[in-house]
């Protein structure tokens, strides 16, 4: 039995192992089964069906993008009568925004309560002046990856431009220096490596959705693929 087996022996005697992208993470089925027995305000369970809880937020993949703080930019554009480029310290000069948040992904683990920071979408889109023509958010990410959301979700006070994860940088692995948060779908639409925010009038399907995930992705009608 070589040593990789053997960890992962001892790490399921404290829950159950999850395979992820050739990784082997743990399930902790005590915070599977208190999210499980939980509520949430719009009165839907707060573990969504086909999810089990890890302790903590997992890296998924992606090419990464620029790490560079000083050349990051962040352009929003689109369907809006004031276009603009943030650099990092524009994005720091903005009202920021703290919470807690719960997030799901599509190969069936979730994380509850992640603390996460950062400047709101509802804010970016107050200032470009959005038109009333536009319909959807488009997430444009390193290397041409892109996600779309449509605009009465992305306008929600729990989406952002998330720069921090649990009081610390966000993590290249994770999207660093910013990233998308989109709590209330699945995890592949809070875009890693984010470089711009567009706003459409027409629904401009993304890169997972053009791949035969599910247009809209909504974890509580496990809409994972089309």
């Amino acid at each position: 039995m070589d040593e990789q087996r053997r960890r992962l022996i001892r790490l399921a005697a404290g829950g159950t192992a999850l395979a992820v992208l050739g990784g082997y993470y743990v399930i902790s089925d005590d915070l599977t089964r208190v999210a499980q027995a939980q509520t949430r305000k719009d009165g839907r369970s707060r573990l969504p069906p086909g999810q089990r809880v890890l302790k903590a937020l997992k890296p998924m993949g992606g090419e990464p993008g620029d790490p560079s703080l000083e050349r990051f930019q962040l352009r929003v554009h689109g369907e809006v009568d004031a276009p603009f480029t943030l650099t990092f310290a524009d994005l720091l000069a903005m009202p920021q925004t703290e919470l807690a948040v719960d997030v799901h992904c599509v190969t069936g683990w979730s994380v509850m309560d992640a603390k996460a920071k950062g400047v709101r979408l509802m804010d970016l889109a107050e200032r470009a002046k959005v038109k009333p023509s536009a319909r959807h958010v488009v997430f444009e990410a390193a290397h041409g990856y892109t996600a779309n959301v449509p605009l009465r979700e992305a306008l929600s006070p729990k989406v952002m431009v998330m720069r921090e994860l649990n009081g610390a940088p966000l993590p290249r692995t994770h999207g660093g220096p910013a990233r998308a948060l989109v709590p209330d779908l699945y995890f592949w639409k809070s875009a890693k490596w984010l470089t711009g925010i567009k706003f459409v009038a027409r629904d401009e399907p993304g890169f997972w959705e053009t791949r035969g995930y599910h247009n809209h992705g909504d974890p509580w009608r496990e809409e994972r693929y089309g």
